[in-house]
């Protein structure tokens, strides 16, 4: 990518926290919750401006108050003199903040940098642009399975193509059982989110979940920890499903490795720290002959549609994490009929 400096001196930088409730309790197998405080960061020079978020997460030693200390400690050791997206890449490798700040920092810097450069922002990341609207899986959190008819009801899951259903280990069975009976031969992804310990308790369940009448797998995420490279490599291709790997994915992962252990990789942004990074895991992927999957965290329009910009790269997208927002607060992204519509030309 070429350098091109802006046209002033010193970029403005802001950062904005987001209380963003949300329309129902997010339970995933770590916690719960009913809010949750992202971050809006902005720089501005030139006469342009681009905007970022960062969805902090706690999987990953992430606070809202952690990433605004670590924000106040970059402006302080000169953020805004980087005038090229090289600079801050170097500014930011020095520094190293958490993940989820350095996504919302490099992308506001890009989406910044594609307007003044009249570019789209795939263009400018050398990536294809999606060819239409985008297809997304919906995701059914864990609740008692006696919640489901009416939540799938209310929030009409029937219309996504596919369904994540985020499981833990006790209640996984129930669950499944259950979303099955309401809509069998659904796609579905099964989220554990690390909620096995090791690989026999893991194929004890499995053995019961995958005789439930009706059931179609379309992939299993993340079901045992990160540390247990070894259960991943025993379990590969005995599940009768693709296994993909989400938290097992870091900066320093073996992609070799993860290839011996999985079937796909699940990207994040947020996770990966930025467009750049996170194409680079894309490449890496793809390399090895894995599938590729594009997730999220819960996010605002203005996240999911920073993911939609390299969505083309991806074999399934998970991008309903502005779904869950009460009242999202910037509409650039619109969901219809279980598709993802940009509706912004810019961030």
């Amino acid at each position: 990518m070429p350098t091109i400096r802006p046209f002033c001196p010193m970029l403005t930088w802001t950062l904005t926290p987001l209380a963003l409730p949300l329309r129902f309790t997010w339970k995933i197998a770590r916690n719960a919750s009913t809010t949750k405080t992202n971050l809006l960061l902005q720089v501005a020079g030139g006469g342009y401006t681009g905007r970022g978020e960062a969805a902090p997460n706690i999987r990953y030693h992430e606070t809202p108050e952690g990433l605004q200390q670590e924000f106040a400690q970059l402006q302080a050791a000169g953020l805004g003199h980087c005038e090229t997206l090289a600079e801050l890449t170097d500014f930011l490798t020095q520094h190293q903040p958490a993940a989820a700040l350095r996504f919302g920092l490099e992308s506001a810097f890009i989406h910044r940098e594609a307007a003044r450069r009249g570019l789209a922002v795939p263009d400018l990341l050398g990536v294809p642009a999606p060819a239409g609207p985008v297809p997304t899986a919906a995701t059914l959190p864990i609740m008692e399975p006696g919640e489901v008819a009416g939540f799938m009801r209310e929030q009409d899951l029937s219309r996504f193509s596919l369904l994540k259903i985020k499981v833990n280990r006790d209640g996984a069975l129930d669950l499944l059982r259950e979303v099955t009976r309401l809509l069998p031969g659904h796609p579905l992804i099964i989220d554990g989110n690390e909620a096995w310990p090791d690989t026999d308790s893991l194929r004890q369940s499995w053995e019961h979940i995958e005789r439930l009448p009706g059931l179609r797998v379309r992939l299993l995420e993340q079901p045992l920890p990160a540390t247990c490279a070894a259960d991943y490599r025993a379990l590969k291709g005995q599940l009768g499903c693709p296994v993909f790997a989400d938290e097992s994915v870091t900066d320093g992962a073996d992609f070799a490795d993860i290839a011996r252990q999985f079937d796909g990789v699940n990207m994040k942004l947020m996770k990966a720290g930025g467009y750049l990074n996170g194409l680079r895991i894309l490449r890496e992927t793809r390399a090895q002959g894995l599938q590729t999957m594009l997730g999220c965290m819960v996010e605002t329009s203005l996240g999911i549609w920073s993911a939609l910009q390299i969505s083309a790269l991806a074999d399934v997208c998970d991008l309903d994490g502005f779904l869950i927002v009460r009242d999202e607060p910037f509409g650039m992204v619109r969901e219809e009929n279980g598709l993802l519509v940009d509706s912004a030309k810019k961030a």
